[in-house]
């Protein structure tokens, strides 16, 4: 899958009520609880889901500066290879039923988030992604 590209969900587990400065997006609270990440890659889908996994990384992306905090892991990786402009589709479909993070990963396009507070993981039924790593 190196050179795949697509859109891919990280399922993050939040271990405690946090705060975290995420650049120019300010401090951001974080509850405790499962969220669940919009991303996608045009190019080299595995090198891109394979940086969020590591820490100490260069913060460019919102999603960087959470997932640096200890306090915050990666539980489950989901990918869907189809073209970008899917990726803000996929966003507002998980949003109609899951709490947005406003603004968070949604700097360059329209969307009210691409971070959500989930409750559970019905939504994956519909959204046709397999599972890439647990």
């Amino acid at each position: 899958m190196t050179k795949a590209k697509g859109v891919y969900l990280l399922l993050i587990q939040v271990n405690m009520d946090i705060q975290v400065d995420v650049g120019a997006l300010g401090t951001v609270n974080f509850e405790k609880g499962l969220y669940v990440y919009v991303g996608s890659a045009q190019n080299s889908l595995e090198k891109r889901i394979a940086r969020h996994f590591s820490r100490g990384k260069r913060k460019f992306w919102h999603i960087d500066y959470l997932l640096d905090n200890p306090a915050v892991e990666i539980s489950e990786v989901f990918v869907k290879e189809v073209a970008r402009q899917e990726e803000c589709k996929i966003a507002k479909e998980i949003g109609k039923t899951n709490v947005p993070v406003n603004g968070f990963g949604a700097s360059d396009c329209k969307c009210k988030s691409h971070l959500f507070k989930v409750g559970d993981l019905s939504f994956l039924r519909n959204l046709r992604v397999k599972q890439l790593r647990k």
